[in-house]
């Protein structure tokens, strides 16, 4: 069936690529982006040719998530199926050479994003008493490697929100899920943002060094003839939707994962038993209806 379906951050990586992907399985998709008709053009447009409805959306501006929401709704008459928030940036080097403006900018896309645009997204679902939310996490957001930290930070912040949607929505028949990727050789990584206060870096001495060093492996991983596909990401997406409501899984890890897949396994007795025991299980799936 047929599924109207925005999605963020879908100039490039795999936003662009799960937008063409949905609409190609006959779905009904707005791929939302920063600067439509300047630095964005070339994206919009190639994706316009392909039957797929483009806007502007920035996620760290109320304003522009709202009216991208309105004209949505004015299209759509009312009508969101699924969200797919996917938008974010990544960091990679050491913490306290990030300035604390840096921090802040990542966090307003990676978590502050998502909770804006959820909050624009749900109140439609909640009066067709159906929906599905997919927030792109990842594996960082269950393990931390070194020098990542602060993107996986981020990512953390997004497992929380996830979850406690995926609770709180439940008995109004929508389904919250975390897709919880491992690295793969987007533009999230080739233009990952490096640190403004260099000089702090000195103190380190040769463990300075050893974020190029990782960033080496990571380019000999993606430069492999074994090197992840990122278009797993929109296959595993594309999966989702398709499985009906109550029957999706809480975490979807692709790729590579560090031993996060593990992670999950673990948690999730203990998660399970903290929420039975305040009487509230019942929240643990979407409530579906015949």
């Amino acid at each position: 069936m047929s599924k109207t379906i925005l999605i963020t951050g879908t100039s490039n990586g795999f936003g662009y690529d799960i937008a063409q992907t949905l609409a190609g399985a006959g779905h009904r998709v707005f791929a939302t982006m920063r600067d439509i008709s300047g630095r964005h053009r070339e994206a919009a447009n190639a994706l316009s040719a392909k039957g797929i409805e483009t806007l502007e959306l920035d996620v760290t501006d109320d304003a522009s998530v709202d009216a991208a929401f309105s004209l949505l709704f004015r299209k759509t008459d009312g009508k969101l199926d699924v969200l797919i928030n996917n938008a974010g940036v990544a960091a990679g080097g050491i913490q306290e050479t990030f300035t604390p403006e840096q921090t802040r900018e990542m966090f307003d896309v990676n978590v502050f994003g998502v909770q804006r645009v959820t909050r624009a997204a749900l109140p439609s679902m909640h009066k067709a008493r159906s929906g599905l939310v997919i927030n792109i996490g990842s594996i960082l957001g269950r393990v931390t490697l070194p020098f990542f930290a602060l993107y996986g930070a981020s990512k953390h912040a997004v497992e929380a929100l996830t979850e406690g949607y995926r609770y709180e929505v439940s008995q109004n028949g929508i389904d919250v899920v975390l897709v919880q990727p491992g690295p793969y050789p987007t533009k999230l990584y080739t233009s990952i943002q490096r640190p403004a206060d260099t000089a702090r870096a000195v103190s380190y001495g040769e463990v300075a060094t050893l974020p190029a060093a990782f960033e080496e492996y990571l380019g000999g991983v993606f430069a492999s003839a074994e090197a992840p596909d990122p278009h797993e990401v929109a296959i595993a997406i594309a999966e989702l939707i398709n499985k009906p409501s109550g029957q999706r899984a809480a975490r979807v890890v692709v790729g590579l994962d560090f031993g996060a897949t593990a992670a999950n396994i673990a948690i999730a007795p203990i998660q399970a038993q903290l929420v039975a025991a305040i009487g509230m299980s019942q929240l643990d799936k979407a409530k579906t209806t015949v």
